[in-house]
């Protein structure tokens, strides 16, 4: 059992205040969506939950099976897709899986590589450098790289950008997949994607 709280989580940027007084508390087989608009805190308060970057206050607890974990733990639960997230356009798409895994610490496994690549309807291009991609088939690379440990923690951060609608039908599959098993936690700003959600946070009131 995986759950996750953020406890009175503040961010502040100089004396900028981006969010403050931010609480939820998630268990397995929940959902939260996160919306505001542009500049409201959104990919700040993801990057806080992976524990990309600190809060100015409060505290993100993960709990696995009952135990409180350190960050280096809780981060190997987590699953990230974001546009900051970067690849490498004089690789293939296989070897940027590769790479990205040896990045965070993991012994690539090949045939999961690739299970995960045509899970994202790749598989052919999957020897493909790249830089050859459109932007569509790189976001759908990028879910690849999440879904890589099967993550008790799923976090999306517009989710369905750069997406035809095929892709945005792979999204509807995934997030169904991860409701099913743990916990979402998608930002946005369109009103379609509210359907992901249990609970919703609106920034930037």
């Amino acid at each position: 059992m995986i759950s996750l709280e953020a406890k009175n989580l503040g961010k502040w940027f100089g004396k900028r205040k981006v969010f403050d007084r931010i609480n939820f508390s998630l268990e397995e087989k929940s959902s939260l969506v996160v919306t505001g608009k542009n500049g409201s805190g959104k990919t700040t308060l993801l990057k806080i939950l992976c524990g990309f970057i600190r809060p100015s206050k409060g505290e993100v607890l993960i709990s696995f099976n009952g135990k409180t974990l350190n960050q280096d733990e809780g981060r190997n639960l987590l699953g990230l897709v974001m546009p900051d997230l970067e690849l490498y356009g004089e690789l293939t798409a296989l070897e940027n899986l590769v790479f990205l895994s040896r990045i965070r610490g993991l012994d690539p496994d090949k045939d999961k590589l690739k299970e995960k690549i045509a899970m994202v309807g790749l598989s052919e291009r999957e020897d493909d450098l790249v830089f050859s991609f459109s932007s569509g088939m790189k976001q759908r690379l990028k879910y690849a790289f999440a879904l890589l440990l099967d993550p008790g923690i799923l976090l999306l951060d517009e989710p369905t950008t750069n997406l035809d609608q095929e892709g945005i039908s792979l999204v509807d599959q995934i997030v169904s997949w991860q409701r099913e098993r743990g916990i979402l936690i998608l930002a946005t700003n369109k009103k379609a994607d509210l359907k992901y959600g249990d609970q919703t946070i609106q920034l930037g009131n």
